[in-house]
């Protein structure tokens, strides 16, 4: 195994370890696009979005007596 493999092994390690770690606690994105044409704006888009893994949505439901059916 090289060093250029070794390092890519573990930055897909790292990659998978950071996912895992996102998606088990919750992440959450909001955004603002807006195209505009002298000055005008034409479209806004607004985005919020709560990205987490229903598992530990479940979890935490069952926890606090709340469990989803």
């Amino acid at each position: 195994m090289t060093l250029e493999s070794a390092t890519r092994a573990s930055a897909q390690i790292s990659l998978v370890d950071l996912l895992d770690r996102l998606l088990g606690t919750g992440v959450v994105l909001v955004g603002d696009v807006v195209i505009s044409l002298a000055g005008i704006d034409l479209v806004r888009v607004q985005v919020e979005a709560l990205i987490t893994s229903v598992r530990s949505e479940l979890a935490q439901g069952q926890d606090e007596g709340t469990g989803v059916r």
